[in-house]
């Protein structure tokens, strides 16, 4: 790997939005950060930069960035880190594609089952299985490759409260891990390169049982809170909604484990963290109430499909899903 000079974050939305601000912020001139971003949020970066507050910090950071909806106006990358939702990937390949030389990496911050899941993955016995459900036609894993995947599991709740300004609940961590497990050279590289940007960076080699620990939260906070409008600390203090929530986590867990790749954490710990989370909006009831698309397949559909694969029972799931589903449906004026 060269030197990370050029960086493109490539959808700088809540979680995009704040890496590409630190990355300014902490390295300066030593980098070169461009954004992809779209509609009134591209237009105020323009205009006043990017905007991060963090609650109980006094001041918010405030950083000029190159901001452009075209990915075929910048030179290629050293380094691309994505901000999309899984379900917004595959329309970015080509994008991408053009973003990318022979040595680039693309850390992809995603929630729930990525596209590349099964790249160099040994213990399923999967090896190299492709989800169309998450790649129609193969168009990333053709244009970009699973073998230029750095996965990255994000734990930090993040929002854009008004175009160009995004608001943190407090500073969160961000997992990285090769798709082998190898602990790579280019990890190490990328991983230092945001430490010293202020982000908190842990590397893994077990980057797949880090995906099923946070997506045990994800597939049941997210579609649970879209169906009844609930803020996550009414979820874990209703009897009910939590009873639910347990059920979906001991599903995920179940099926993570029939691939192989048990989370580190048991269902039991990640309810203990579950219970010290405030009263925030998961990121797909915040979709639901801005009437978008909900990422309602790699949270909730691929667990089942993977379920289905390892004849792991998911009641629970397919449940939810049906639900979720029709929410999506309804919330976009689908009628048919």
């Amino acid at each position: 790997m060269t030197e990370l000079k050029n960086i493109c974050i490539y959808g700088a939305g809540a979680l995009g939005g704040t890496l590409a601000a630190r990355l300014v912020e902490g390295l300066g001139e030593k980098v070169t950060v461009s954004v992809i971003a779209r509609g009134a949020h591209l237009e105020k970066i323009r205009e006043n930069g990017l905007e991060v507050r963090v609650a109980g910090e006094e001041k918010p950071t405030i950083v000029p960035v190159n901001a452009t909806d075209d990915p075929t106006t910048l030179p290629k990358q050293d380094l691309v880190i994505t901000g999309l939702k899984g379900h917004q990937v595959p329309a970015a390949a080509d994008g991408l594609a053009h973003l990318v030389k022979d040595d680039t990496r693309v850390v992809m911050v995603l929630n729930g089952i990525p596209w590349w899941y099964f790249h160099r993955d040994e213990k399923s016995g999967h090896d190299d299985h492709r989800l169309s459900e998450l790649d129609p036609g193969d168009r990333l894993w053709n244009a970009i490759g699973p073998q230029r995947v750095i996965g990255c599991v994000a734990y930090q709740g993040a929002e854009v409260v008004e175009p160009g300004v995004i608001q943190l609940p407090a500073r969160g961590r961000f997992i990285l891990g090769e798709p082998s497990g190898e602990m790579s050279a280019d990890l190490t590289s990328i991983a230092d390169l945001l430490t010293q940007a202020n982000v908190k960076i842990i590397q893994t080699p077990d980057i797949r049982g880090e995906i099923w620990s946070k997506l045990m939260g994800n597939a049941s906070f997210n579609p649970i809170s879209a169906l009844t409008r609930a803020l996550s600390d009414r979820i874990v203090t209703d009897p009910a909604l939590l009873s639910l929530k347990s059920r979906v986590m001991r599903e995920v867990y179940a099926v993570a484990s029939a691939l192989g790749s048990p989370p580190p954490q048991t269902v039991e710990e990640r309810l203990m963290e579950a219970m010290k989370i405030g009263p925030h909006p998961t990121s797909m009831l915040q979709d639901f109430l801005a009437q978008k698309p909900l990422e309602y397949v790699p949270l909730v559909g691929m667990v089942v499909h993977l379920g289905q694969m390892t004849e792991t029972p998911v009641p629970a799931l397919e449940t939810i899903l049906a639900l979720v589903g029709e929410l999506d449906r309804q919330n976009r004026g689908i009628t048919a």
